[in-house]
């Protein structure tokens, strides 16, 4: 009989001990039995958190808080999770507990020869790796833990991983009471891997049984696992041995034991291993067939099919199971489907950004310029370093964009969610792989480049869940959409697009882009217009573009932000490259306002001011505000207001103006600003890249997290410019996609005092339902407080 009531040996238990041990310590034991290879290890118990819970008086603290929780409130969840670790966190641990853990870890260290040796120390819920519902992952690992007191620390944080926002989600998703879950933690020997990965004994995407997939890279598997490096992947032939598919991706990172301290941290893999290892196969064909043999043999065992880690140690240089779980994601009638699809191979030839999801189909354009854009035919899959406004009428053509660089708010990602097409960014290499003509599928759900024509049914399957039309959807969208006080408007550039989009839960449209009108109705320079006498045929085909909008949504408010091009952009218009200097940096060259009050332009400008005047006058679409971009003192401010009243648009009750809050001289003057004008609206993508100096089109820096407006610098200039505007009495908005993105960052503008929120068409319905639940978690605070 055991000296422990708390801890269980891997050899004490197995796959019918999940109730004790939880699915993970449930068949770490049952492997180890099996006499497959495990690292050595022990179990503190589920009944060991039962008793860490009640000792340390945290049930009907647990409870109370979970009381009346709504999981689908992503806020009330967040706060509750956090305040529930926290307490976990905080418990003492039940003496005999304690001492038992101690006890084992020194019982351990002794078996294996080693003094305070390393371990993973993994969460196993009881409801964990069970056949009928795939927890895996909810709860967390920790890794190269080493010494009595940090084993103690980290178990305790396993306890609190628990209730972590996506662990209680997920057991309400999947209709399990939250107290009949226990957990046990897993402490066990640290696999110094030199490479690991994960591997499934049936093919997890087609079900077929009769295949294995392996996913491989270096150091720890927890790259791999999260999803944070893209792994090489194999798909073998169960009978045979060979290697059905192959694709070996370019493995940038690793996951490494730390080298001060414990835990683990990220490094290049070009740094540790060289630049060769980075694009080179990191499994052997030899190795390979050793990993295929053992998944051959532990599904034998189980009785069915397995999901599993492995490591490499390359101490030992042997494979060792790190876990395996039954798969719970195959398909019905596994043999029937997979031998419909067993033909439909995918081939990822690049991967990238997702930007603006879909599925598109076609043949590569590749186009180096502006000048190229006339190759691009309809149906066809743009791809290119990155778009700019000039690539406009190729991209309404095309079925997919993909692009070198860029984040998710670049041109290109933002025209591609506006005009509903598929886009991928970010790629790095797609003009050097992809070739024109060749034939390709674009996942943009996924950010994936696959060669041929494939994903149909998938497709198919998306389509018939679309129902009979988007404006059914969006008429019943906005029927059962929640009142907010604050205004959710909508941006828009491409005026054809409004029919599809007017029956959105919107207040107005925030901001309505008019170089979309420049590009695709317009087609050449304002200078170049008023020079050659044409300057009448661009008011009307502006005033033509803004009206249709207007008019569609009338008596709801349409902000017109003013043309916003930079010298780059205006030299591919008609006759631009005649007037347009040549900038090092057009983002912060002669832009906005700055050009407008410029000799060399005012009298496009009042091209511009006199087109919005037609609106407002000749068609009686008052419901148009006029928006000024990228202004940078109040002084240049004053400037362009008269131009504006010498052309029939005097600021006044019945015309309002607004201005572009987007350059950080606005912040600092923001009292100034607010008394000259009717309202902000906060280009949040300029404003954080100046303010963080980051430029929002890098690939490099977005991925290293400079581009955020969460950052606490632009928290404080959002506030700023907000304050100001109230304290004035004037409308202040934001347009940028970073409050549908971050539920954070809008709860934060909420409660600041933003009047109103404009964001993409795709996610107009998203951000009321979001603003709604704030504004609900804002009232509770006060009458609370």
């Amino acid at each position: 009989m055991s000296k422990y009531n708390y801890i269980k040996w891997f050899k004490e238990i197995g796959k019918d001990d999940v109730g004790i041990v939880g699915g993970k310590g449930a068949n770490l034991g049952e492997l180890t039995s099996f006499g497959l290879p495990v690292p050595p290890g022990f179990c503190v118990t589920a009944e060991a958190y039962k008793k860490f819970i009640d000792y340390a008086k945290l049930d009907e603290v647990v409870r109370f808080l979970m009381d009346n929780l709504n999981v689908d409130n992503v806020d009330d969840l967040t706060e509750a999770s956090k305040e529930i670790q926290k307490k976990i966190k905080e418990g003492e641990f039940y003496p005999e507990l304690k001492e038992e853990i101690v006890s084992a870890y020194k019982e351990f260290s002794k078996e294996i020869g080693l003094k305070d040796p390393e371990v993973a120390v993994r969460s196993s819920a009881t409801a964990e790796d069970l056949p009928d519902a795939s927890f895996a992952g909810q709860q967390d690992t920790y890794l190269h833990i080493s010494g009595e007191e940090e084993l103690l620390k980290h178990i305790r944080d396993c306890f609190a991983s628990l209730w972590t926002s996506r662990a209680i989600y997920y057991r309400e998703k999947q209709e399990y009471n939250h107290f009949d879950v226990a957990l046990s933690v897993v402490v066990q020997k640290m696999v110094n891997s030199e490479k690991s990965g994960v591997m499934f004994t049936a093919n997890p995407v087609t079900s077929n049984v009769d295949e294995i997939m392996i996913n491989a890279s270096y150091g720890l598997g927890e790259a791999v696992v999260s999803g944070s490096v893209s792994p090489d992947e194999y798909v073998i032939n169960k009978k045979s041995g060979e290697i059905v598919e192959k694709n070996i991706a370019a493995k940038e990172t690793m996951v490494i034991k730390k080298k001060k301290g414990v835990g683990t941290e990220d490094v290049k893999v070009a740094d540790y291993l060289g630049e060769k290892a980075v694009n080179k196969e990191c499994l052997s064909k030899k190795e390979l067939d050793k990993l295929v043999e053992m998944g051959k043999k532990v599904e034998k065992l189980y009785g069915s099919v397995q999901d599993t880690e492995w490591g490499f140690d390359k101490d030992t240089k042997e494979f060792y199971f790190l876990q395996s779980r039954p798969i719970t994601t195959l398909k019905e009638n596994k043999k029937e489907e997979s031998e419909k699809e067993v033909d439909e191979k995918l081939v990822a030839l690049v991967k990238g950004l997702a930007a603006s999801p879909g599925l598109g189909r076609g043949k590569v354009k590749l186009i180096k310029d502006v000048s190229e854009i006339n190759l691009v035919e309809d149906g066809d899959i743009l791809v290119t370093g990155m778009t700019n406004p000039d690539m406009v009428p190729a991209m309404r053509k095309a079925a997919g964009v993909v692009t070198d660089e860029g984040g998710r708010t670049c041109h290109a990602a933002i025209v591609s969610r506006e005009l509903q097409i598929p886009c991928i960014v970010g790629s790095k290499d797609a003009t050097k792989v992809l070739k024109t003509g060749q034939f390709v599928t674009v996942d943009a759900t996924r950010g994936i480049v696959y060669d041929g024509n494939v994903l149909n049914k998938k497709d198919k399957k998306e389509n018939e869940n679309k129902g009979q039309g988007i404006g059914n959807v969006e008429e019943l969208q906005n029927l059962f959409a929640p009142v907010t006080a604050t205004k959710i408007y909508m941006n828009l550039g491409e005026p054809g697009l409004i029919d599809r989009y007017k029956d959105l839960p919107l207040d107005g449209i925030g901001l309505m882009r008019t170089e979309f009108i420049f590009t695709n109705m317009i087609g050449a320079h304002p200078m170049y217009l008023a020079k050659t006498g044409q300057g009448d045929f661009m008011i009307e085909k502006l005033a033509e573009g803004i009206s249709k909008v207007a008019q569609a949504i009338y008596p709801k408010n349409v902000v017109v932000r003013m043309s916003d091009f930079r010298t780059n952009e205006f030299r591919g218009l008609k006759g631009g490259d005649e007037v347009e200097p040549i900038e090092q940096n057009p983002m912060i060259g002669w832009r906005g306002v700055s050009r407008y009050i410029s000799p060399e332009y005012e009298q496009g400008f009042r091209l511009e001011c006199r087109a919005m005047k037609k609106v407002r006058e000749e068609y009686g679409l008052t419901n148009v505000i006029a928006m000024l971009p990228f202004v940078r003192t109040p002084e240049e401010l004053v400037v362009v207001k008269d131009i504006m009243a010498e052309e029939g648009l005097k600021q006044s009750k019945n015309f309002k103006i607004w201005i572009m809050a987007e350059v950080p001289s606005v912040v600092m003057q923001a009292k100034e600003f607010a008394s000259l004008v009717d309202g902000f609206s906060i280009g949040s993508n300029d404003l954080t890249q100046l303010i963080m100096g980051a430029d929002r089109d890098s690939g490099v820096l977005n991925n290293m997290g400079y581009f955020d407006e969460r950052n606490e610098a632009v928290k404080r200039a959002l506030k700023i410019i907000i304050d100001a505007a109230n304290e004035a009495g004037i409308t202040c908005s934001i347009c940028g996609q970073g409050p549908s993105q971050y539920p954070e960052l809008c709860e934060f503008l909420v409660e600041n005092g933003i009047t109103s929120i404009s964001v993409n068409p795709d996610t107009v319905a998203y951000t009321r339902k979001l603003v709604a639940s704030v504004e609900q978690k804002i009232i509770l605070k006060k009458l609370r407080g």
